[in-house]
C-alpha cells in the first residue's frame, strides 16, 4: 500500500473543520494486530479520557496538542513522536491538529 500522509492530513483537516464535532477520522491501516489511524481536531476539540492499547505512538503530522494523563501533561508538535502512556489519558488540540495513532494489540 502506498498512502500520501500529507493529502490524508488535508483531506480530515478539511473534514473536520466542517464537522460539527470538530473530529474526523479514518484508519488506514489494519493488519491482524496493527493498527494506525489518521485523527483530525480542530483546535479546542479534545478526545475525552480514555485507556491506551498494550503498545501504541501518537505522531503529530500538523498543529500542535496536548495529551494529559495522571500528573503528567505532554504537548507535542508537527514531527513529534510520543509512546503512549499505559494509563488514561485524553488528547486536546492547542490548534488545528491531524496525527498518527499506532497501535499494537494482542
Amino acid at each position: 500500500m502506498n498512502l500520501d500522509l500529507t493529502a490524508l492530513a488535508d483531506e480530515h483537516l478539511a473534514a473536520a473543520r466542517a464537522a460539527p464535532h470538530g473530529r474526523s477520522a479514518h484508519r488506514v491501516l489494519h493488519d491482524g494486530v496493527l493498527r494506525q489511524s489518521v485523527i483530525a481536531l480542530t483546535a479546542g476539540t479534545a478526545l475525552d479520557e480514555h485507556l491506551a492499547p498494550q503498545a501504541s505512538s501518537l505522531q503529530v503530522l500538523t498543529g500542535r496538542v496536548r495529551l494529559t494523563s495522571p500528573g503528567r501533561t505532554h504537548e507535542l508538535s508537527a514531527g513529534e513522536l510520543l509512546e503512549m502512556p499505559k494509563e488514561r489519558h485524553g488528547l486536546t488540540a492547542v490548534e488545528d491538529s491531524v496525527v498518527l495513532l499506532t497501535a499494537v494489540n494482542d
